[in-house]
């Protein structure tokens, strides 16, 4: 009895290895593809980010750069922003001033016609 006990516990753990044999062929086919698919992901950006850079000699686009070229469009978006904003305070004072000399026209205007 302890025999055929013996005898199934190691199919048991047959069954298992193989269980787990073809868990790992999958998790390793699932790393490949995830792979491909960061790689083809780089490419992608870098191709949108800059065209020139993406694929060169048929090397692949490092993670690194990635990230410097879009830290670079970060970098231009945000003086963009700073520079929207600047500008749009500028117009604002622009405005003001001229509402200012409008106002004093109309005063000018109205003491020149009283003067007459």
């Amino acid at each position: 009895q302890a025999e055929e006990e013996l005898k199934e516990a190691c199919a048991r753990q047959a069954l298992q290895l193989q269980e787990m044999g073809r868990r790992e062929r999958l998790l390793t086919a699932d790393v490949g593809r995830a792979k491909e698919q960061l790689e083809s992901f780089k490419t992608q950006v870098m191709r949108v980010c800059s065209p020139a850079a993406a694929g060169v000699a048929g090397k692949a686009v490092t993670e690194q750069q990635v990230i410097e070229k879009v830290r670079q469009i970060s970098d231009k978006n945000q003086q963009s922003h700073e520079r929207e904003k600047r500008l749009q305070e500028e117009l604002s004072s622009r405005l003001s001033k001229e509402k200012e000399v409008s106002a004093n026209v109309e005063v000018f205007k109205k003491s020149l016609q009283e003067l007459q």
